[in-house]
């Protein structure tokens, strides 16, 4: 289930950063919409940075070790 939810979260920062650079380009770069798309991937990033340690310090991946 981790596993499912790291792979949507990537798809999903890889698509807002895509839609960012579409809306970049249509809008000439003065659009309110790139800078809301791509405040949503810096959200998402950071939501899958705190899913990441959060499931490293609860054991549900493990460490590695020698």
């Amino acid at each position: 289930m981790l596993r499912g939810l790291v792979v949507l979260l990537l798809l999903a920062i890889v698509v807002s950063l895509f839609s960012g650079l579409v809306y970049l380009y249509r809008d000439r770069g003065t659009g309110e919409r790139t800078a809301r798309v791509l405040t949503w991937r810096i959200g998402l990033s950071i939501t899958l940075f705190v899913l990441l340690l959060a499931s490293f310090r609860f054991g549900l991946i493990p460490g590695y070790t020698q």
